[in-house]
């Protein structure tokens, strides 16, 4: 007999008029994906409607500009005052809608952070005048301060833009009021210098916020809930704490029906990580701040957010009454499907957000969000339609490492029959070096479940300790073969650079480290080492060519590695080549000229290179031959994961 194993994160919630199927709601998600005019693409439809289709009982659309003109933070945001956004807004929310979630708009201000506005010519307010620069570098100049009539105009901006979205069949109305944006800028003594009505005393700070959410409130009635998220507290050194943001939601306790719990901020570089946390920190990190004020809320709703899904931890947070309402933003773009596993006991299966950063900084640097683990997130608005293969083929996968799990499981799914072979007696490839890495715990899992997925399957046969050969191709006679057989690491033509130790050795091996180490390569593998050998008390030094870490496309990743590496136990020595390793030394030079470093050990992490011969061994052995992974270009788990999964999907339609 089925027993619901979270009862609490699944009892359903009634406010006002509508009811919530569980405690789970998506948390808004700023993606940009609107046209030139500032109308919701398809993409941008589908990506919301599959978290409906996921189970979660809100899906807040998020960014959503109540001012097309002095509000705008992002370049392709939607906005809520151009008329001929109505027919694609009722659109977005019946296709939520139609899957059993609520329809949630977050209504957005970017107020003194408004980059894209001012940048585009528009006069953009705060609290004052003032110059802000943003925690992303964009420079935003002499923004000024709203006055009464500016202010007026703001509330105007916000009604109308709430009775909008009602009317198009949002069922929810969300207001940000958190992270460094218009709303924050009033409510944070740290942020409003104002001395008039509007400022200089806790009691002036909350005036204009409050009057915007009771004319929202006027204007939507009591029957349509309003969330409104604060930062908790804004965590950076001189920011207000927990205690101030007690004080904020006491102050709307009652008036609005949910007090979504955040913190820190978007606009500052030394938060940036925490209000969206990094791998480094811990599971359910931002938590705290909401169960505190949760002791200080007596009427309204408390949600929390930020490194949130495990279901585990989920229910646990509800049970114990630390919040009344968890969401998730990362966690549902990498398991779009986890309510649904969840509330089925399917916990196994749930696919765990490790947070890299890759889906915030594609979307900042490309304009795409995109998952390092999920690559069907990207593109939702063609998985609705997936099918099986029309040609059924028999596949032949080279590798089992993160490429080639993801391409065997894809095919398998689309009816194939796949023969995967792995080099070595386990899968997971090079990443199982770092599975007792504390802060990549989640790949572990991943790798685990990839794993687990490949072994179930009925239609894949797995062979580890199984090269494969141009003799064993011809054996099995495929007609694919998918190559990822990985790479093998650099070793460039410096001077005793057989001396080193490769990275993946130190990660699966730490005590080789000894006490003290010569880290040659700042890319993400050295940089990381760097963190996991602090982490257990062994001083580095790392050595890079470039001015900083080479984090590649993941600028965000490089934020949370930056703060990590500001530690007294790892040198960092940028803009500096390797000249010789010794027998425990190293010999650089630097913009200080040659030095000799002392080590007991010293690490090559000079980045990798594809097996380019065995891959060509391959490449006449099957009618069908694809290369992908590190056997084609070295990079990151996303652009193996995406290449499998995309090369998977179009085998057998041709």
């Amino acid at each position: 007999m089925y027993t619901c194993k979270y009862p609490h994160l699944f009892q359903p919630l009634k406010i006002g008029k509508v009811t919530f199927r569980n405690r789970i709601f998506a948390a808004p998600t700023g993606l940009f994906w609107a046209d030139p005019a500032h109308r919701p693409l398809y993409e941008t439809r589908a990506f919301n409607e599959r978290k409906a289709m996921g189970g979660c009982a809100s899906v807040c659309v998020g960014d959503v500009m109540v001012d097309g003109k002095h509000a705008n933070h992002g370049r392709f945001e939607m906005a809520m005052d151009d008329p001929e956004l109505y027919p694609a807004l009722n659109r977005l929310a019946m296709d939520i809608s139609r899957h059993g979630a609520v329809p949630t708009i977050e209504m957005f201000h970017g107020g003194a952070a408004a980059a894209v506005s001012y940048n585009d010519g528009y006069d953009i307010y705060g609290p004052q005048d003032e110059e802000v620069t943003g925690a992303l570098g964009q420079r935003v100049t002499k923004a000024k301060g709203a006055t009464r009539e500016i202010m007026d105009q703001i509330i105007e901006k916000h009604v109308n833009a709430a009775q909008v979205a009602v009317r198009c069949g949002f069922g929810m109305i969300f207001l940000h009021a958190g992270h460094g944006f218009l709303l924050h800028e009033f409510l944070s003594p740290t942020l409003n210098h104002r001395t008039d009505e509007y400022g200089g005393c806790f009691e002036n700070n909350i005036r204009f916020p409050m009057e915007v959410v009771k004319a929202v409130r006027e204007a939507v009635g009591p029957d349509v809930p309003i969330e409104m998220r604060i930062s908790g507290s804004e965590v950076y050194e001189g920011g207000y704490d927990v205690s101030y943001g007690c004080k904020i939601a006491e102050a709307f306790d009652g008036i609005v029906d949910i007090i979504h719990v955040s913190c820190g901020s978007h606009e500052d570089s030394r938060v940036f990580t925490v209000t969206h946390p990094s791998m480094f920190l811990e599971d359910a990190c931002n938590v705290k701040y909401a169960a505190e004020i949760k002791k200080h809320v007596k009427k309204s709703y408390v949600a929390t957010v930020g490194a949130l899904s495990d279901p585990e931890i989920l229910e646990e947070i509800i049970a114990s009454g630390k919040a009344d309402i968890v969401e998730l933003g990362r966690g549902l773009i990498c398991d779009p499907e986890l309510p649904n596993k969840a509330r089925q006991g399917r916990d196994e299966e749930i696919l765990k957000c490790c947070r890299c950063l890759t889906c915030f900084s594609s979307l900042i640097g490309h304009g795409q969000i995109a998952c390092a683990l999920n690559p069907e997130i990207v593109d939702a608005h063609e998985r609705k339609f997936e099918r099986t293969a029309p040609k059924k083929k028999k596949v032949l996968v080279a590798g089992g490492g993160v490429g080639g799990m993801e391409a065997a499981k894809i095919c398998a799914k689309r009816g194939h029959d796949v023969i995967l072979c792995e080099k070595s007696d386990a899968l997971g490839g090079i990443m199982r070096c770092e599975e007792n890495v504390p802060f990549k715990k989640h790949i572990k899992e991943y790798l685990e479940q990839q794993a687990m997925y490949v072994n179930k399957a009925e239609n894949i046969e797995v062979r580890l300790n199984t090269p494969v050969t141009p003799e064993l191709a011809a054996e099995i006679e495929p007609d694919v073969i998918i190559c990822s057989i990985g790479a093998k690491s650099a070793k460039p033509a410096i001077p005793g650079i057989e001396k080193t130790v490769d990275v993946t050795e130190v990660f699966a091996d730490p005590a080789k480290a000894g006490k003290k180490t010569v880290i040659l390569g700042g890319g993400l593998a050295g940089a990381e080492l760097a963190v996991y050998l602090r982490d257990l008390g062994v001083c580095s030094t790392l050595v890079e060519m470039g001015p900083r870490p080479n984090v590649g496309d993941n600028m965000l990743h490089g934020m949370a590695l930056g703060i990590e590496l500001a530690s007294p136990l790892i040198t960092k020595l940028f803009s500096t080549k390797v000249v010789e390793v010794g027998d425990g030394t190293v010999t650089v030079e630097g913009p200080e000229g040659k030095q000799v470093l002392e080590a007991d050990t010293v690490v090559c992490a000079l980045g990798q290179e594809s097996l380019t011969e065995e891959t060509e061994a391959l490449r006449f052995a099957a009618p069908e031959f694809f290369q992908i992974g590190s056997c084609l270009t070295p990079g990151t788990i996303y652009e193996a994961t995406r290449l499998a999964y995309n090369i998977a999907i179009d085998i057998g339609e041709r």
